[in-house]
């Protein structure tokens, strides 16, 4: 029997944020499902699946973004059955904040603010600590609290947070934030800044 892939999803698909997770996938040696990138996002779970089975390493790093759609949107949609798919491994999720409309919200188990500190509290949409214990508001992130996700780390706008977060800084919250989960779960890992691995979908 194949081993399971090992997934990271992150709340968060516009072009910043993007250029900012194909960046780190490519630092930790793993790989970026460009295409799941979107805002909103467009590919179905089904579709997320069969190109997270192709990827030759892990970990891998999936986007998922509803721009705002009320409860459950297309983007937790696929999120939810890439989670219960029994040859996908979710070892986390990157819980993105955002100044969204309907109040969406969802448990964190640690917040990382733009200056790189690890926190207990929430995290708005520019990396400053919230007011809130353990949860982070958003776009994309109720679903998160009904999954079996083992850690889930919240973080401000990803590739951006007041230029914290920019890729010609080396994204260095997005990249802590995947560090983070990695260490937590026991992964055995070495950056491989030197390879030429792509980043993109096969």
């Amino acid at each position: 029997m194949k081993p399971r892939k090992q997934v990271i999803l992150v709340t968060d698909g516009d072009d910043s944020a993007k250029k900012a997770i194909q960046y780190v996938a490519k630092e930790i040696g793993g790989r970026c499902i460009s295409s799941s990138a979107g805002n909103p996002s467009t590919l179905s779970g089904e579709e997320i699946v069969k190109l997270i089975e192709k990827t030759p390493y892990d970990p891998i790093l999936v986007m998922f973004d509803d721009c705002g759609f009320k409860m459950e949107g297309p983007g937790e949609h696929a999120m939810k059955y890439v989670v219960n798919h029994p040859h996908i491994d979710v070892i986390g999720a990157i819980a993105v904040a955002s100044h969204t409309r309907f109040a969406e919200w969802t448990k964190v188990d640690v917040s990382i603010d733009r200056f790189g500190n690890l926190t207990e509290f929430g995290v708005d949409k520019n990396g400053l600590q919230d007011i809130e214990v353990g949860r982070i508001d958003g776009d994309t992130v109720y679903i998160l609290d009904e999954l079996n996700i083992p850690i889930i780390v919240g973080v401000g706008d990803i590739g951006k947070m007041g230029g914290f977060d920019t890729v010609e800084k080396g994204a260095p919250i997005t990249k802590k934030a995947v560090e983070t989960i990695l260490e937590r779960r026991g992964w055995k890992h070495e950056q491989k800044v030197s390879e030429s691995r792509e980043t993109t979908d096969n």
